[in-house]
């Protein structure tokens, strides 16, 4: 679930509160990462959780409808087949799911009023009026899904309930909306499915603890090695993101023998535009381009198969 660059995020957000934290030590950084990663995980299941949620005010609504005096032919036609239907029985049959649902006590976290504030929205929709009238089959039941997930995206109800209850829902937002996706898209699905979306150990246990280890141990080499690079710059006045980017970068450079030197280079710029000043990419990539040349001309940057130092 989780990639490469979403983990060099965490390090570098870690890293910044390690150099600005007097009190903190990089053994409670190492548990604030790990409790990161499964924080996002947990992200992914609340999506869930609170779309279930959503659904399941079908059911009133359909009682609501019983009631009127003078009902439309929308009324009358009615079902609650949005929460009635066979995946999503599947997502609410998974035991373990459900188990997980109250480990990480969601109900507490999911806020009533504007569940209820995204379905009445959403049911007052053209798309929504046109799959109760109509004859659904798989496909219009996860496009449908698809649609109230992509209106839950832009509501600010939801936002907000997401960023009250998990600080990484921005950061972590992207992914978590790939995993929602071929989540819904897969379903009916066996128990237990939910799990094949636990971020990996390769993502974060080989690549991601040994960026966060290698960086704060060698930080003084790293800056010696930086050092000499951007003497024409000011330490001083070069952004602390921005000496942190780099030096995860050329831990990268030597650490990870499989990963492209110029995907290395491409990622610590694509997340210093979002994350550093207007200025940074520039810098960002000046720097490391020759911190590469310098790397190779000691011969210390060592990758396996062919043209991975390109």
């Amino acid at each position: 679930m989780l990639s490469r660059r979403s983990v060099r995020i965490k390090i570098m957000q870690l890293l910044y509160a390690l150099n600005r934290d007097e009190n903190l030590d990089i053994s409670e950084v190492n548990k604030l990462y790990k409790s990161s990663i499964e924080q996002s995980y947990e992200l992914f299941l609340f999506n869930i959780y609170a779309i279930v949620g959503i659904c399941k005010l079908a059911v009133q609504d359909g009682e609501k409808r019983k009631k009127k005096h003078i009902p439309k032919e929308i009324d009358q036609a009615f079902t609650p087949k949005l929460y009635e239907n066979e995946l999503l029985q599947a997502v609410l049959n998974d035991e373990k799911l459900q188990k997980k649902f109250k480990k990480h006590d969601f109900e507490s976290k999911v806020n009533s009023e504007y569940l209820a504030k995204i379905y009445e929205e959403f049911s007052k929709s053209e798309v929504y009026e046109k799959f109760i009238l109509a004859d659904s089959k798989k496909e219009d039941y996860v496009e449908l899904y698809l649609d109230l997930y992509r209106l839950c995206r832009s509501n600010e109800f939801f936002n907000e309930m997401l960023e009250d209850n998990y600080y990484n829902w921005i950061d972590d937002k992207s992914l978590v909306i790939g995993s929602f996706k071929k989540y819904i898209k897969s379903q009916p699905a066996d128990a237990g499915f939910y799990e094949e979306f636990y971020p990996d150990k390769e993502t974060t246990k080989v690549f991601g603890e040994m960026l966060l280890k290698e960086t704060n141990k060698k930080d003084k080499t790293l800056t010696d090695e930086i050092g000499p690079v951007i003497k024409n710059w000011d330490q001083e006045r070069v952004a602390i993101l921005d000496m942190i980017l780099l030096k995860m970068a050329v831990t990268e450079m030597l650490n990870c023998e499989t990963i492209p030197v110029k995907v290395t280079i491409n990622e610590y710029v694509e997340v210093s535009k979002k994350y550093s000043t207007p200025k940074s990419k520039e810098f960002i990539n000046g720097v490391l381009d020759k911190l590469y040349k310098n790397l190779e001309e000691k011969e210390l940057i060592k990758k396996e198969g062919r043209g991975l130092t390109n």
